[in-house]
C-alpha cells in the first residue's frame, strides 16, 4: 500500500501569511503612534521626521530612508495580500456557502474574519496610494507639508477611510493570530479568549480616537498655513 504524501507548502504559506500579517500589524500600531506626535505640536512631529530620516544618527537628513522603509512595507503588504487572497471565496457559490455558515452559527469570530476580508480589500487600494506617495515623495513629510497634503491635496477623505480600515484589520488580525497560534492562552482558554477580545476592542477604540485626533490636528494646521510664519510649503 503506497504512502500518502501530503504537501507542506500550504502550511508554509499559512505561516508566512501569519508572520507578514504580524509585522504589518505591529507596524501600523507604531506608525499611528508616530503620527500622533503631531498632538504634541509641530516641533515634536518634526523631530520624529528627523529621526526616521536618520538625522540623529548621521548628522544629515536622508529621505531615501523613508523611501526604502515604505518600499519594504509595500512589498510585504503585497505579499500578505497575495497569501491572504487564497482563503477568500472566489465564486458566488463559495461566498453563499460561507454566508450560510456564518448566518447559521452566528459566531462572532467568523464575522471578524469577514471584517478582515472587507477591510483588507479596501486597504489594497487606499494603502497602495499612501505607500506609493511615501516612496516617491519622502522629503514631503513633516508637520506642515503633511498638513498641506491632507487639506489642499484633499487626502483627508482617503486617510479617514484608511484609518478605520487599518485599525480594524490590524487589531482583529492580532486577535485572530493570538487564537490561532495559542499565544497568551493561559490555563483557561475561554477566559483568555474573553480577555483578548476585550483588549482587541479597547485597542480599536483607542487607536481610532488617537488617529482621528491626529488627522483633525493636521487638518487644523492645514487650514491655517497662511497664518503660520516662516513655513515652507509647496505652492
Amino acid at each position: 500500500m503506497s504512502k500518502l504524501h501530503h504537501s507542506r507548502v500550504p502550511a508554509y504559506l499559512d505561516f508566512l501569511q501569519s508572520m507578514s500579517g504580524l509585522i504589518l500589524a505591529l507596524f501600523i500600531v507604531g506608525h499611528i503612534l508616530f503620527e500622533a506626535s503631531i498632538l504634541l505640536g509641530p516641533d515634536a512631529m518634526e523631530k520624529m521626521t528627523l529621526f526616521f530620516e536618520g538625522y540623529y544618527f548621521f548628522g544629515a537628513r536622508y529621505p531615501i530612508i523613508i523611501t526604502l522603509l515604505a518600499a519594504f512595507i509595500f512589498a510585504l503588504f503585497i505579499l500578505h495580500a497575495a497569501l491572504a487572497i487564497r482563503k477568500i471565496p472566489s465564486t458566488y457559490l463559495q461566498y453563499k456557502t460561507f454566508k450560510t455558515h456564518k448566518d447559521r452559527f452566528r459566531h462572532e469570530d467568523t464575522s471578524l474574519w469577514m471584517v478582515q476580508v472587507v477591510t483588507g480589500f479596501a486597504m489594497f487600494f487606499l494603502g497602495s496610494v499612501h505607500l506609493y506617495f511615501m516612496m516617491v515623495n519622502p522629503s514631503k513629510i513633516g508637520p506642515y507639508l503633511s498638513a498641506q497634503r491632507v487639506v489642499e491635496g484633499w487626502m483627508w477623505p482617503l486617510y479617514l477611510l484608511l484609518l478605520f480600515c487599518v485599525v480594524l484589520h490590524a487589531f482583529v488580525g492580532l486577535y485572530r493570530l493570538a487564537l490561532k497560534w495559542g499565544w497568551f492562552e493561559g490555563k483557561n482558554y475561554r477566559t483568555s479568549r474573553k480577555i483578548m477580545k476585550r483588549l482587541m476592542r479597547a485597542g480599536i477604540a483607542a487607536y481610532i480616537v488617537i488617529g482621528l485626533a491626529s488627522l483633525g490636528t493636521y487638518i487644523s494646521i492645514g487650514l491655517h498655513l497662511d497664518e503660520t510664519p516662516a513655513v515652507k510649503v509647496d505652492k
